[in-house]
């Protein structure tokens, strides 16, 4: 199966600059998008042979999850069943027979931390979800998780240490979600791959640079890391300032 994340930073811009056509020629079973910015309906995804679900924020404009799958699941649940944390559309989880999909569109810190305290609760309630989840079936998880894991995986780590998304705290939640017994799919088929980003800031001529951090990911149950084939960052493939991510799974 093929699974593609995308941070598409307003769903209706990201249309006009390509992003039904790419869909169409990879031809996922899947596809899972952050930051859609808008409610179903406000513009029209021509996309055919889809199930669309779609959980937008209370705030129109404002931050919205969204997955396109072939197959229509067993079950469709939004946000993750944990109060406060409901009325800005960031998770979406499909259920079908052998595994679970969730997309998430993590809280930004924001600048100087001013959101940390919520990230933080965020990343607790989310926790807790997960390894719910996991208990049952395994999960696949996706999409703009807003951290960069390790130095590696931004391009000026020492001047950006503290900053929203690489600050200590992010990090260490970021590794508390590993430790339910999740994988990293990028980093376990490419570990001292260095260059790899996925996300580049508008300012300072950044993506021409390669001046990125890698903050989207496919995190699976490590039960089933063998069924990894292949995960692809397509920094060649523009309409955002996030890349594609796109993960074969043989499940």
């Amino acid at each position: 199966m093929k699974f593609i994340t995308w941070n598409v930073n307003g769903l209706r811009a990201c249309m006009g600059k390509g992003f039904v056509e790419f869909i169409a020629s990879e031809n996922p079973d899947f596809v899972c998008l952050q930051e859609t910015k808008m409610q179903q309906g406000q513009a029209e995804v021509p996309l055919e042979g889809y199930y669309q679900y779609w959980n937008s924020a209370v705030k129109k404009g404002y931050s919205g999850t969204a997955i396109f799958a072939k197959k229509e699941p067993m079950e469709v649940y939004y946000h993750i069943n944990a109060e406060g944390h409901d009325t800005e559309g960031r998770a979406i989880t499909l259920e079908y027979e052998d595994f679970y999909l969730m997309t998430e569109y993590t809280p930004n810190a924001q600048d100087k931390l001013a959101r940390i305290d919520y990230r933080l609760e965020w990343e607790r309630a989310r926790r807790q979800y997960v390894k719910e989840l996991d208990n049952k079936k395994p999960i696949i998880m996706c999409g703009d998780l807003n951290v960069a894991h390790q130095e590696i995986d931004l391009k000026n780590p020492k001047n950006n240490r503290g900053n929203a998304g690489f600050s200590d705290e992010e990090r260490a939640a970021f590794e508390q979600l590993l430790e339910l017994g999740l994988i990293d799919t990028y980093r376990y088929l490419y570990p001292d791959v260095t260059g790899a980003y996925t996300w580049w800031s508008y300012r300072f001529n950044a993506r021409a640079n390669n001046a990125g951090w890698r903050i989207d990911y496919f995190l699976v149950s490590d039960r089933i890391k063998e069924k990894v084939e292949n995960v692809e960052l397509r920094t060649d493939v523009l309409g955002s300032d996030h890349c594609p991510v796109i993960l074969e799974l043989n499940i």
